[in-house]
């Protein structure tokens, strides 16, 4: 028998798929196997792509969200059909709001059956549509490449945001020859199309510079869209040679040290509420920022938005919208403030009163960390946490935070020192992400320890994952705090204790004392359970020391939370 060759070997979809990830520069995807895509993540193992396995699609799709952000490569999540592509919605809808690259890949059942039942038969196209920038059915194996390419290109371009490509069973099973395949790679890649941003008008930037300049209480906020955009430096050199104080978002922490001495996060209310000019940097003026309307903001307020899409400039209607990357605008704007510089000065009263009510607020909650109170509230053992983190130095772990009092205090008390080194909740309040993100930040950045700090609520929708960690090896240490419920204990008053089922625990409740810690012991990881000062702090450090999967279970008071963290007024 002949032997073929390269003109006459053959390779099937699943391999063509793996080619053209490679080929676009895909290095990891994140998923869940099973039909009809074992096979394409076996094929993109064997050409160098790593494939993260989880247990649930939906932490699979938050790491990939995650992955996206601390990247900036679109974050790639493969899944099965039907189910499977249902469960990853919840990290492609995560990636839409928060806006982050990620590619949902998934197969789907045998195009000639369509409409009989087939096995996990769902029109995939249909349900990720509120989700996605740009989704598409590859029909026929030749148009693999394109798919591929598309959907990744529309995921990183623009603002960043979740797009689908759907395979179908019938699909994965064609072939063609390799040279047919390199054909249409070669091909396909020529004809990539990468959206542009528009460049801001020297008009405009003048008009940006005048209003700054003019401004009596100008204030800067940046948010995680400045950390997608690799702003940092830009960032810094606005805020030093101006001296204007900034206020960064949740994930914007980090991007200028908490601990530098303009940040205002102390003193949010008074920034905010007082500022006359505020130039919003990758961020919108959404519930985060209070919508940017009154009582929070003063009503005479100008907001300058820099934001790479013109749709979100066109919504807000600010006084003046600079459409473009945050770090290609600043760049601009920072050259052109250097040929006519200004700078506030530590003397000027709007710095003055910022700095006295930051030192008033820090010193008011610095005098509550410093009680150690046992059992726990929050606040010991955050400062113990805090405290424990900034003594890792550089580089800074990367921080996972979610739960109501957990995560609303944590980011209070936990200090963030670098760029992209916290992952919480974010633009759309998603509970669940913890495991997920604390899987995509070890594989993104294998040079960081990641450290999650999780209620024992959050910590419940991916518990599972510890699996993965404990699997793959990866520096994840978990810190539990554990108040036995989603607020705490049962906080109902005794009028609503009543009915037929008025014996079962709260609809807030969990078991006491849960051993969540004995979880990842259960795969091979270590645990330690923890309710004094000295038993955290030596968990911490043996913890952080070793770089190993861990689970430290914090027993905290379960009535030391307020129910809904600070959001009471939405429940």
């Amino acid at each position: 028998m002949a032997e073929s060759t390269p003109n006459t070997a053959t390779i099937d979809c699943n391999l063509l798929v793996a080619k053209a990830l490679a080929r676009a520069g895909v290095t990891h995807m994140f998923g869940v196997v099973g039909i009809p895509v074992t096979s394409l993540a076996t094929r993109a193992v064997t050409l160098g792509i790593r494939f993260i396995a989880f247990h649930n699609e939906q932490s699979a799709g938050y790491a990939a969200s995650a992955y996206g952000y601390l990247t900036g490569r679109p974050g790639v999540l493969l899944t099965v059909s039907g189910p499977g592509c249902v469960h990853g919605l919840a990290g492609l809808s995560n990636a839409a709001v928060n806006c982050w690259p990620t590619v949902m890949i998934s197969g789907s059942c045998d195009q000639n059956d369509v409409g009989k039942g087939d096995f996990q038969e769902l029109d995939q196209i249909a349900a990720v549509k509120p989700f996605v920038k740009f989704s598409v059915k590859a029909k026929d194996i030749n148009e693999i490449p394109n798919c591929v390419f598309s959907v990744l290109d529309h995921a990183g371009s623009g603002r960043p945001g979740g797009c689908y490509l759907d395979i179908p069973s019938d699909v994965l099973h064609q072939t063609l020859t390799e040279l047919e395949a390199n054909k249409l790679l070669d091909d396909a890649e020529k004809n990539r199309c990468i959206e542009s941003v528009k460049s801001v008008s020297n008009d405009v930037i003048a008009k940006a510079i005048s209003a700054i300049r003019k401004a009596e209480r100008p204030l800067i906020v940046f948010g995680k869209g400045a950390a997608i955009a690799r702003a940092e430096n830009e960032i810094k050199d606005l805020v030093e040679k101006t001296g204007i104080p900034f206020l960064p978002t949740p994930m914007g922490k980090g991007l200028l040290p908490d601990t530098h001495e303009l940040a205002a996060t102390a003193a949010r209310s008074l920034a905010i509420g007082k500022c006359d000019v505020a130039i919003v940097v990758g961020a919108r003026l959404n519930w985060l920022l209070h919508f940017g309307e009154p009582p929070k903001w003063s009503k005479d307020v100008k907001f300058i938005l820099i934001d790479v899409d013109e749709g979100e400039i066109e919504l807000r209607k600010p006084y003046l919208g600079l459409v473009g990357d945050a770090k290609k605008v600043l760049k601009v704007l920072n050259k052109e403030i250097k040929d006519d510089p200004f700078c506030l000065g530590r003397t000027h009263p709007w710095i003055e009163a910022i700095t006295t009510k930051v030192k008033e607020n820090v010193s008011r909650m610095e005098g509550q960390l410093a009680k150690e109170v046992v059992p726990f509230n929050f606040l010991t053992p955050m400062r113990i946490i805090r405290d424990a983190i900034i003594g890792l130095g550089t580089p800074a772990p990367i921080l996972v935070s979610e739960g109501a009092n957990t995560m609303d205090v944590g980011r209070s008390v936990l200090v963030q020192t670098e760029p992209r080194t916290r992952l919480d909740a974010g633009t759309w309040g998603t509970m669940g992400v913890g495991l997920g993100y604390c899987i995509a930040a070890a594989v993104a950045s294998p040079d960081r320890l990641v450290v999650a700090v999780e209620g024992d609520s959050g910590f419940g929708f991916s518990a599972m994952e510890v699996e993965t960690l404990v699997r793959y090896q990866l520096p994840v240490v978990v810190i539990v705090f554990n108040n036995g419920g989603v607020y705490g204990g049962d906080r109902r008053n005794p009028e609503d204790i009543t009915g037929p089922y008025k014996d079962d625990p709260a609809p807030t409740s969990f078991v006491p004392g849960a051993a969540y810690h004995l979880l990842i012991e259960a795969f091979g990881g270590k645990g330690y359970l923890v309710g004094t000062p000295d038993e955290l702090k030596s968990a911490l450090t043996e913890s952080f020391s070793a770089r190993k999967p861990a689970v430290i279970n914090v027993t905290i008071d379960p009535y030391a939370g307020a129910e809904s963290g600070r959001m009471q007024h939405k429940n």
